[in-house]
Parts: structure tokens; sequence; C-alpha cells
């Protein structure tokens, strides 16, 4: 009988040992696969941008498709009225800023000396980059006026536009992209019963299907919440911007709206080039820089009161966390990565929330397994026994 007991023993800890083997080169496995999928999606952006895009965007339109379903629309109809009206939002987004810009800085050579006026009180204390700078201005001052004389080339007035006078490449992934947002929302009520339908049990099934909402929940209610809130500051800088008589209000409102998606670093960019606009425009350097200051206090106030309050906790992310998968993204894919960042961040975040985070450090450290059961996790955040947790203790 002891004999017996000492084989049953010494197989459980050989299949102990097998199962934390197995563990450990499953850990080195997915390591290695870490590191090594951000240079495949750089590498591959021609396919993985466009492809996430699409589905950052076709996850952002359900709750206007599954709105339309439930008024009869058919899901091919209603993925279809979803696709125009997104484009019509981008096409007049273009319209705002694109069309507009172009025109504001093509004048950019004949503004050189006014921005070197404006400037001369700071390029004054560097006499020698001074010189160095009035060189450089020259020859860029010369060669652009000399190209747009010369070959007076209209701005695209529309996203079709646009894309006419892009790359091909462009064109082929803007088209792939507009296919995978309209096969994904047609499919999507089909493939979200399916997906739910096909679990083993019950609880498997709700866990599936309360995924699938969250994900939808967050990243709609972010991109639609954000995006009213950055309209919002996008009007009140334009409204403030015509007030001052500076051109173009309309397009540097839209300007400030598109770059505040983009979080810490897009209000930067915005503000710097609110200050280039400002120099170009006005013959003081203080009056100049009334633009930059008054876009960032109104950023300030929106990004530590309004928004807060808006969002509430329930999209709170780490501002670290947001840092890392800002630069991440960016690194990846440049600045489309970069407006990408956060609704990819509450995706993963969403997903590895229900799936369970793995417990690296105590299985390293503790002898215990890659995922911590929950009456460990219960007892650790309660601070009670595992029996008063079985108990209800």
């Amino acid at each position: 009988m002891v004999a017996a007991n000492g084989g049953v023993g010494e197989i459980g800890r050989i299949a102990a040992r097998r199962d934390r083997l197995l563990a450990a080169l499953v850990l080195v496995a997915s390591v290695g696969l870490m590191l090594a999928v951000p240079f495949a999606l750089k590498s591959g952006a021609e396919f993985f941008l466009p492809v996430t895009v699409a589905l950052v965007i076709a996850i952002a339109m359900v709750p206007v498709l599954e709105w339309l379903e439930r008024r009869g629309v058919p899901s091919a109809l209603a993925a279809i009225l979803c696709i125009l009206l997104f484009l019509i939002a981008a096409n007049v987004a273009i319209a705002a800023i694109v069309v507009p810009a172009t025109d504001f800085f093509r004048l950019l050579p004949t503004r050189i000396d006014r921005i070197q006026n404006n400037l001369a009180p700071l390029l004054d204390l560097y006499s020698n980059l001074e010189k160095y700078v009035n060189r450089t201005l020259r020859a860029v001052a010369d060669a652009p006026v000399r190209r747009t004389s010369n070959a007076a080339v209209a701005p695209p007035s529309s996203i079709l536009e646009l894309a006419a006078t892009s790359a091909p490449a462009l064109i082929v992934q803007f088209i792939f992209a507009v296919l995978v947002v309209f096969f994904f929302l047609s499919g999507w009520t089909r493939m979200r019963k399916r997906t739910i339908a096909g679990r083993s049990s019950f609880d498997g099934a709700m866990a599936t299907a309360r995924v699938i909402q969250d994900v939808v929940d967050d990243v709609s209610a972010y991109l639609g919440t954000i995006t009213v809130i950055n309209l919002i500051l996008g009007g009140i800088v334009a409204g403030a911007l015509y007030l001052l008589d500076m051109p173009y209000p309309l397009m540097w409102g839209g300007v400030v709206a598109l770059l505040n998606y983009i979080p810490y670093f897009g209000p930067v960019v915005a503000a710097f080039l609110l200050a280039i606009g400002g120099l170009m425009t006005f013959a003081d350097i203080w009056t100049a820089l009334v633009p930059p200051a008054l876009m960032y206090g109104c950023h300030l106030i929106e990004a530590n009161l309004v928004t807060p309050f808006v969002v509430g906790h329930r999209l709170t992310i780490s501002p670290l966390l947001i840092l890392v998968s800002l630069s991440f993204w960016s690194w990846v894919w440049g600045t489309t990565g970069a407006l990408l960042a956060v609704p990819l961040l509450i995706i993963i975040q969403t997903v590895a929330g229900a799936a369970g985070k793995p417990d690296i450090a105590g299985f390293l450290f503790e002898h215990g397994t890659l995922v911590q059961p929950a009456r460990e996790r219960r007892r650790w955040r309660f601070g009670g026994s595992g029996e008063d947790d079985e108990t209800g203790g």
C-alpha cells in the first residue's frame, strides 16, 4: 500500500515537472513571438496597416450598424450606409483641412521676411546663427516660388481627388480597407452569433458575448466621445482665431481637432503649427504667439477638466500604457499608428482582462503556474484564506 502510494506520488511529481517544462517552452516561444511581431507589422505595413485601420473603424461603426438593423435595414445595406457616412465625414474633413492648408502654406516662401522680422529679437542673441538662417531662408524662399509660378497645381478638393492624385499603392490600400469594413459590418451579426454559439459551455458563450460587447462598447464610446470633444475644441479654437482675424480659422480648428486624437504629442504639434501660422500672419511676435497660447490653454482645460468628467473612470487608462502604446505604434506605422494607439490599447486591454493575466512572477519565483488560480486571486485581494472565500466568509 505504501509502495503504491509512493508510485502515485512519483508519477504526480513527474507530471508536474513535465507541465512546468511545457509551460516554460510556451513562455519562451511567446517571448520570441512578441519580439518578432513588431518587425513583422513594420515590414508588412502595406497589408497590416489598412486592415487594422479598417477593423478599428468597423468596430467603432458597429453601434450605428446595429441601430439600422433594429429598424429593419438589411445588413448589407446598413453596412453601405455606415461606409457612406464615414466617407462623407472624411471628405468634409479633407475639404476643411487639406485644401486651405495647401493654399496657406504655399504662401510660406512669401512670408519668410515677416517670420524673420518677428524672430529678429531672438535671432539677435545669436548673430552667427542669424547669418546661417538668412542664407537658408533665402534658398528656401527662392526655390518654391519658381516652382509654384511654373506649375500651378490645384489642391485636392475631396477624398476622391486626393486618392486620384496619390500613389497607386495608396489607392489599392484605400479600396482594400473599404472592402474590409464592408464585409466586416455586413457579416457582423452572423459572425457574432456563430462565435457565441460555437462555445462548448454556457459560461464560455456568456464570456465570449461579454468580451465582444465590451470591445465594441469601449472602442465606440471612446472614439465617439473623443470625436465630439475634439470637434467642440476645434470649433472653439476656430471661433477664437476668427475673432483674431487669422486666415483660415476653420482649417486651424480642423488641425487642432485632428491632432488632439494623439495624446500628449498631438497638441504640442498643433501649437507649433499655429505658432508658424501666427508668425506668417501677424507683424508682432507677441500677437503671433497668441493663437498657440490660446489653443494650448483650451487643450489644458479639455484634457484636465472636460475629458475626465465626460469619459469617467470606465475608460481610464494608465498614462504609462498610453505612452508605451503611442511610442510603439508610432514606431511601427508613423502618424497613422499614433492615431490608432489608444483604440488598439483599449481593445488589447479588454481582451486581456477577459482572458486573464498571466502570473509570470509566480511561475518564475514561487513555483506556481502561468495563470493564477481564482481562489488565490481572491485570497490575495481580500486578505483572507481560501476556506473563507469558498464558504463566503
